[in-house]
């Protein structure tokens, strides 16, 4: 019977609530990369000192502003804190009373205040409607939030909190527009496996709805044979994916290709994100978006060139 002491450090179930990191992720970095290297306790499970956590949380906050892993891992500590200060530059916050909001709003997350949180929100998503709501607000504050991630002032939990309270709000708004669809064109909504970022999906889909298009969800992590399969079945006009900053650019460049090549020639494939930076002109036959703000534009040019489905 072994008696001795566990290794001192954290399971990696902790790891992932502290770091935003999934299981998965730090297992393929582990074989990937040689780093995390946890040591095992008495039962062989994962145990991750104090020192790798904390690299891992600057690596998560870089990977945020849209660097790899690869180009990450082999720096130290000290070489990750500085890139980092240098990437710490606070988005512009437009008008000063917009930026006033903003402040407050982050006060809230940063407090806690999950109802002030909420009835902020509201309040701006009834004065400006849906649309405006998503673009002229939410764009730039999750801007300012991970602004105040990348500079340590808010952590894992502050973070959940924001998107939960914008996830909600989202879905309830959509849901009241959803029944005045015309219908058309048919939307499918997803994200690839390994991509569990949600809220790019619903404020896409928050900017399709007001303009007729009929949105049905899939949620994340989809395979690839589950979206061919639905968009082929439900005789979608358009697929539509989100890509998260955390999400690999090859992943993506080679899944997009992929899917492409299964949808049939008339299903249009359309992509988003901060994960998709760079790789614009490595595919052909798939749209991708700079900003959601093109979103209503995109879809009104769509039924210019499909008359005969807009009016049915």
């Amino acid at each position: 019977m072994n008696t001795s002491s566990p290794p001192p450090g954290l399971p990696i179930a902790a790891v992932e609530r502290d770091t935003g990191l999934a299981k998965d992720t730090l297992r393929v970095w582990e074989r990937r990369y040689g780093f995390p290297s946890p040591a095992r306790d008495n039962n062989g499970e994962r145990v991750y000192p104090a020192d790798q956590v904390d690299k891992l949380r600057l690596i998560r906050r870089l990977i945020d502003q849209g660097l790899r892993p690869a180009k990450l891992i082999g720096l130290d500590p000290a070489a990750l804190s500085e890139l980092l200060g240098g990437l710490a530059a606070t988005p512009p916050s437009g008008d000063p009373a917009r930026s006033a909001q903003f402040e407050a709003i982050l006060k809230f997350v940063r407090l806690h205040l999950h109802e002030d949180l909420r009835r902020s929100l509201q309040q701006l998503l009834m004065k400006l409607g849906l649309q405006r709501f998503v673009g002229e607000v939410l764009a730039p504050l999750n801007l300012l939030v991970g602004d105040a991630w990348l500079r340590g002032e808010l952590e894992v939990p502050e973070e959940h909190l924001y998107t939960e309270q914008v996830q909600n709000l989202l879905r309830a708004a959509i849901s009241s527009q959803a029944a005045a669809s015309e219908g058309c064109p048919r939307v499918l909504l997803t994200t690839f496996p390994d991509e569990q970022h949600a809220l790019g999906l619903l404020m896409a889909e928050a900017m399709m709805v007001p303009e007729g298009a009929c949105c049905i969800s899939l949620g994340t992590q989809t395979p690839l044979d589950d979206i061919r399969n639905a968009a082929q079945a439900g005789r979608f006009d358009i697929v539509a994916l989100s890509f998260s900053s955390a999400f690999p650019a090859r992943q993506a460049l080679d899944g997009l290709r992929s899917l492409r090549e299964g949808l049939p020639p008339e299903t249009a494939l359309w992509a988003g994100g901060t994960g998709l930076q760079g790789i614009a002109r490595k595919l052909t036959d798939v749209r991708l978006f700079d900003s959601i703000d093109e979103l209503p534009e995109a879809l009104r040019t769509w039924r210019e060139g499909h008359p005969a489905e807009a009016q049915a």
